[in-house]
């Protein structure tokens, strides 16, 4: 029997203490902020690592999937640079972790997890000029979900919900100019890509921290 690690004397910090996963960047580990049922906007506190509240949702509009991010990423210039064939140029990224969107068949009741996902694809989101890349992943060993290897293996209903809640949550009714485009979307091979160059974006920004 292997040797058994020794239990965490204190919690790691979500973002910066955990590791992305021994499959990165095919399988990732995914840390859940919000789930589809919740009406407040969670995100952590990136100097804690708390859940905090950031904003009750302003509308009906509820994320169709479990959204947080990919621990020890991050969206700067390297992702901002990927040429990713129907999306605008852009040179920087938001400074923020990936973020990724889990299809999981049972509802999860609520965030502040860690899940193992399959990364399947994604959406190119920019906002304000900003790359803000949507990675679409499935929950490992998910009955309904669990076999898909790349986004166009989903029903296209499944992704235009996702489209339709990242162009429209943030948008006030009467308002008819959006900073937002979530185009193109890409397969398995380019969520890698982008996966494999926030983790190169995070060490630029934080060097090799120990997870």
């Amino acid at each position: 029997m292997p040797p058994v690690a020794p239990p965490l004397t204190h919690r790691p910090h979500p973002w910066h203490g955990l590791s992305f996963g021994d499959g990165f960047p095919e399988v990732v580990t995914a840390y859940i902020e919000i789930v589809p049922s919740d009406g407040v906007k969670y995100e952590i506190d990136k100097h804690t690592g708390y859940l905090k509240v950031d904003r009750p949702q302003r509308f009906s509009s509820a994320c169709p999937t479990l959204y947080g991010f990919v621990p020890r990423t991050y969206s700067a210039s390297r992702v901002a640079n990927l040429v990713i064939p129907g999306s605008p140029r852009v040179t920087q990224g938001d400074e923020d972790p990936l973020d990724i969107c889990v299809l999981a068949d049972r509802p999860i009741p609520r965030g502040d997890i860690l899940l193992k996902a399959r990364p399947i694809g994604g959406l190119r989101m920019v906002e304000r000029g900003e790359a803000d890349d949507k990675v679409i992943a499935v929950l490992v060993g998910d009955p309904a979900y669990g076999h898909v290897l790349d986004v166009s293996e989903l029903p296209r209903a499944v992704i235009d919900r996702l489209r339709h809640y990242f162009l429209t949550y943030k948008t006030f009714p009467g308002e008819t100019e959006s900073h937002i485009t979530v185009d193109p979307v890409y397969g398995a091979v380019v969520a890698h890509a982008v996966l494999r160059a926030s983790a190169e974006d995070y060490t630029a920004a934080f060097g090799d921290l120990n997870p």
